[in-house]
Protein backbone atom coordinates (compact mmCIF):
# COMPACT_ATOMS: atom_id res chain seq x y z
CA UNK A 1 0.00 0.00 0.00
CA UNK A 2 0.92 3.51 -1.08
CA UNK A 3 1.28 6.55 1.42
CA UNK A 4 -1.18 9.22 0.94
CA UNK A 5 -0.24 12.70 1.87
CA UNK A 6 -3.23 15.10 2.74
CA UNK A 7 -2.74 19.00 2.59
CA UNK A 8 -5.85 19.23 4.50
CA UNK A 9 -7.53 21.92 7.41
CA UNK A 10 -9.45 24.10 4.66
CA UNK A 11 -11.70 23.15 6.54
CA UNK A 12 -10.83 20.79 9.26
CA UNK A 13 -14.33 19.48 8.47
CA UNK A 14 -14.09 18.45 5.50
CA UNK A 15 -10.42 16.94 5.80
CA UNK A 16 -12.26 14.50 8.81
CA UNK A 17 -14.79 13.62 5.90
CA UNK A 18 -11.82 12.89 3.68
CA UNK A 19 -10.04 10.38 6.87
CA UNK A 20 -12.99 8.42 7.19
CA UNK A 21 -13.77 8.08 3.42
CA UNK A 22 -10.31 7.12 2.56
CA UNK A 23 -10.24 4.82 5.73
CA UNK A 24 -14.17 3.15 4.91
CA UNK A 25 -12.62 2.28 0.99
CA UNK A 26 -9.57 0.63 2.24
CA UNK A 27 -11.33 -1.46 4.71
CA UNK A 28 -13.91 -2.14 2.22
CA UNK A 29 -11.45 -3.48 -0.26
CA UNK A 30 -8.70 -5.52 1.92
CA UNK A 31 -11.30 -6.29 4.90
CA UNK A 32 -10.45 -6.92 8.40
CA UNK A 33 -9.07 -4.04 10.15
CA UNK A 34 -7.32 -2.82 6.86
CA UNK A 35 -6.48 1.38 6.86
CA UNK A 36 -5.24 3.47 4.76
CA UNK A 37 -1.63 4.70 5.38
CA UNK A 38 -1.90 8.66 5.86
CA UNK A 39 -0.11 11.24 6.83
CA UNK A 40 -2.36 14.74 7.27
CA UNK A 41 -0.72 18.20 7.29
CA UNK A 42 -3.84 20.26 8.38
CA UNK A 43 -3.14 24.19 8.24
CA UNK A 44 -4.65 26.58 9.80
CA UNK A 45 -7.63 27.62 7.80
CA UNK A 46 -7.78 31.52 9.28
CA UNK A 47 -4.51 31.93 7.26
CA UNK A 48 -4.82 30.78 4.59
CA UNK A 49 -8.58 32.70 4.12
CA UNK A 50 -6.56 35.66 4.87
CA UNK A 51 -4.42 35.27 1.91
CA UNK A 52 -7.31 34.61 -0.14
CA UNK A 53 -9.23 37.31 1.06
CA UNK A 54 -6.12 39.63 0.03
CA UNK A 55 -5.74 38.58 -3.54
CA UNK A 56 -2.36 36.37 -2.49
CA UNK A 57 -2.48 33.43 -4.13
CA UNK A 58 1.52 33.66 -4.61
CA UNK A 59 1.85 33.16 -1.08
CA UNK A 60 -1.17 30.55 -0.74
CA UNK A 61 0.93 28.43 -2.81
CA UNK A 62 4.45 28.94 -1.29
CA UNK A 63 2.50 27.71 1.39
CA UNK A 64 0.77 25.12 0.64
CA UNK A 65 4.06 23.87 -1.49
CA UNK A 66 6.05 24.02 1.56
CA UNK A 67 2.83 21.54 3.15
CA UNK A 68 3.42 19.40 0.21
CA UNK A 69 7.33 19.27 0.68
CA UNK A 70 6.96 18.23 4.13
CA UNK A 71 4.59 15.19 3.80
CA UNK A 72 6.95 14.00 0.64
CA UNK A 73 9.67 13.44 2.87
CA UNK A 74 7.55 12.33 5.46
CA UNK A 75 6.94 9.48 2.86
CA UNK A 76 3.97 10.59 0.84
CA UNK A 77 3.71 8.93 -2.67
CA UNK A 78 0.99 11.09 -3.73
CA UNK A 79 0.00 14.10 -2.46
CA UNK A 80 -3.95 16.03 -1.72
CA UNK A 81 -5.13 19.23 -1.65
CA UNK A 82 -8.34 18.20 0.52
CA UNK A 83 -10.45 21.58 -1.04
CA UNK A 84 -10.99 22.71 -4.62
CA UNK A 85 -10.93 26.04 -3.77
CA UNK A 86 -7.12 25.94 -3.40
CA UNK A 87 -6.46 23.96 -6.71
CA UNK A 88 -6.15 27.41 -7.81
CA UNK A 89 -2.61 27.07 -6.67
CA UNK A 90 -1.72 23.36 -7.55
CA UNK A 91 0.53 24.12 -9.79
CA UNK A 92 2.69 25.65 -7.62
CA UNK A 93 1.94 22.35 -5.20
CA UNK A 94 2.88 20.09 -8.19
CA UNK A 95 6.15 22.00 -9.17
CA UNK A 96 6.84 21.71 -5.07
CA UNK A 97 6.93 17.79 -4.97
CA UNK A 98 7.69 14.98 -7.13
CA UNK A 99 5.05 12.77 -5.95
CA UNK A 100 2.06 13.35 -8.22
CA UNK A 101 -0.76 15.83 -7.22
CA UNK A 102 -4.08 14.06 -7.92
CA UNK A 103 -6.29 16.94 -9.10
CA UNK A 104 -9.74 16.95 -7.70
CA UNK A 105 -10.61 18.90 -11.04
CA UNK A 106 -9.49 16.07 -13.51
CA UNK A 107 -10.88 13.52 -10.70
CA UNK A 108 -14.06 14.85 -11.05
CA UNK A 109 -13.92 15.61 -14.88
CA UNK A 110 -13.31 12.10 -15.49
CA UNK A 111 -15.85 10.68 -13.33
CA UNK A 112 -18.87 13.19 -15.23
CA UNK A 113 -17.18 12.44 -18.61
CA UNK A 114 -17.79 8.37 -17.52
CA UNK A 115 -21.17 9.23 -16.72
CA UNK A 116 -22.22 10.52 -20.62
CA UNK A 117 -22.61 13.82 -18.88
CA UNK A 118 -21.86 17.42 -20.41
CA UNK A 119 -22.96 20.73 -18.92
CA UNK A 120 -22.52 20.63 -14.83
CA UNK A 121 -23.98 23.08 -12.40
CA UNK A 122 -20.82 23.92 -10.27
CA UNK A 123 -22.16 24.71 -6.71
CA UNK A 124 -18.68 26.21 -5.13
CA UNK A 125 -17.04 29.08 -2.94
CA UNK A 126 -17.13 32.26 -5.11
CA UNK A 127 -13.08 31.72 -5.72
CA UNK A 128 -13.94 28.67 -7.72
CA UNK A 129 -16.92 29.74 -9.21
CA UNK A 130 -15.49 32.97 -10.51
CA UNK A 131 -11.87 32.62 -10.64
CA UNK A 132 -12.21 30.78 -13.82
CA UNK A 133 -9.31 28.09 -13.05
CA UNK A 134 -12.10 25.29 -12.44
CA UNK A 135 -14.34 25.92 -15.37
CA UNK A 136 -11.54 26.26 -17.72
CA UNK A 137 -10.14 22.83 -16.88
CA UNK A 138 -12.95 21.37 -17.70
CA UNK A 139 -13.52 22.95 -21.08
CA UNK A 140 -9.96 20.89 -21.44
CA UNK A 141 -12.04 17.89 -20.69
CA UNK A 142 -15.03 18.54 -22.52
CA UNK A 143 -17.37 20.26 -20.18
CA UNK A 144 -19.07 23.40 -20.23
CA UNK A 145 -19.67 24.16 -16.83
CA UNK A 146 -22.41 26.55 -15.68
CA UNK A 147 -22.32 28.84 -12.06
CA UNK A 148 -25.16 30.35 -10.47
CA UNK A 149 -26.61 33.94 -11.42
CA UNK A 150 -24.55 36.44 -8.71
CA UNK A 151 -26.98 35.73 -6.16
CA UNK A 152 -26.90 32.75 -6.13
CA UNK A 153 -23.34 32.60 -6.10
CA UNK A 154 -22.99 34.35 -3.15
CA UNK A 155 -25.39 32.23 -1.28
CA UNK A 156 -23.59 29.10 -2.14
CA UNK A 157 -19.99 30.80 -0.75
CA UNK A 158 -21.87 32.08 2.10
CA UNK A 159 -23.27 29.10 3.30
CA UNK A 160 -19.78 27.35 2.73
CA UNK A 161 -17.77 29.43 5.01
CA UNK A 162 -20.65 30.98 7.46
CA UNK A 163 -22.70 28.04 8.28
CA UNK A 164 -20.66 24.28 6.59
CA UNK A 165 -16.96 25.35 7.64
CA UNK A 166 -17.93 25.97 10.96
CA UNK A 167 -20.00 22.40 11.25
CA UNK A 168 -23.51 24.05 10.81
CA UNK A 169 -25.66 22.50 8.88
CA UNK A 170 -28.82 23.99 8.25
CA UNK A 171 -32.22 22.74 6.43
CA UNK A 172 -33.09 26.60 5.45
CA UNK A 173 -29.96 26.31 3.17
CA UNK A 174 -30.65 23.11 2.10
CA UNK A 175 -33.95 23.96 0.83
CA UNK A 176 -32.38 26.81 -0.97
CA UNK A 177 -29.66 25.24 -2.48
CA UNK A 178 -32.15 22.86 -4.31
CA UNK A 179 -34.04 25.89 -5.40
CA UNK A 180 -30.73 26.84 -7.37
CA UNK A 181 -30.64 23.29 -8.65
CA UNK A 182 -33.84 23.24 -9.82
CA UNK A 183 -33.41 26.51 -11.97
CA UNK A 184 -29.88 25.45 -13.33
CA UNK A 185 -31.83 22.56 -14.78
CA UNK A 186 -34.48 24.27 -16.12
CA UNK A 187 -31.69 26.10 -17.69
CA UNK A 188 -29.82 23.48 -19.48
CA UNK A 189 -27.45 21.89 -16.60
CA UNK A 190 -27.31 17.82 -17.12
CA UNK A 191 -25.91 17.19 -13.84
CA UNK A 192 -24.60 19.15 -10.32
CA UNK A 193 -20.81 19.19 -9.19
CA UNK A 194 -20.65 19.75 -5.26
CA UNK A 195 -17.25 21.62 -5.78
CA UNK A 196 -16.75 22.28 -2.20
CA UNK A 197 -15.46 19.43 -0.28
CA UNK A 198 -17.89 21.00 2.58
CA UNK A 199 -21.14 20.34 0.34
CA UNK A 200 -21.43 17.00 0.79
CA UNK A 201 -22.39 17.80 4.54
CA UNK A 202 -25.22 19.16 2.97
CA UNK A 203 -26.63 17.63 0.08
CA UNK A 204 -26.64 13.95 -0.74
CA UNK A 205 -25.32 13.94 -4.62
CA UNK A 206 -28.18 10.98 -4.51
CA UNK A 207 -30.79 12.66 -3.97
CA UNK A 208 -31.02 15.93 -6.06
CA UNK A 209 -33.00 17.35 -8.76
CA UNK A 210 -30.18 16.46 -10.99
CA UNK A 211 -27.46 13.80 -11.24
CA UNK A 212 -24.75 14.91 -8.19
CA UNK A 213 -20.76 14.57 -8.13
CA UNK A 214 -19.39 14.55 -4.65
CA UNK A 215 -16.00 15.95 -5.36
CA UNK A 216 -14.93 14.84 -1.98
CA UNK A 217 -15.70 11.54 -2.25
CA UNK A 218 -14.39 11.19 -6.06
CA UNK A 219 -10.94 12.88 -4.98
CA UNK A 220 -11.14 10.36 -1.99
CA UNK A 221 -11.77 7.10 -4.14
CA UNK A 222 -8.49 8.85 -6.28
CA UNK A 223 -6.63 8.04 -3.43
CA UNK A 224 -7.45 4.83 -2.46
CA UNK A 225 -7.03 3.88 -6.16
CA UNK A 226 -3.39 4.73 -6.01
CA UNK A 227 -2.45 3.83 -2.83
CA UNK A 228 -3.46 0.44 -3.72
CA UNK A 229 -2.51 0.17 -7.48
CA UNK A 230 -5.90 0.47 -8.76
CA UNK A 231 -5.95 3.80 -10.42
CA UNK A 232 -5.51 2.93 -14.10
CA UNK A 233 -7.87 0.35 -14.04
CA UNK A 234 -10.40 2.54 -12.47
CA UNK A 235 -9.97 5.45 -14.84
CA UNK A 236 -9.95 2.42 -18.12
CA UNK A 237 -13.50 1.61 -16.44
Amino acid sequence: MKTIGLIGGMSFESTAVYYRMINEAVRARRGGLHSADVIVHSVDFQSIVDLQKAGRWDAAGARLGAVAAGLEKAGADCVLICTNTMHLVADAVQNAVKAPLLNIIDETARSILAAGKRRPLLLATRYTMEHGFYADRMKMAGLDVMVPDAAGRTLVHDVIFDELCQGKVLESSHARMIALIEAARLQGADCVILGCTEICMLLNPDALPLPGFDSTAIHAKAAVDFALGSAAASRAA
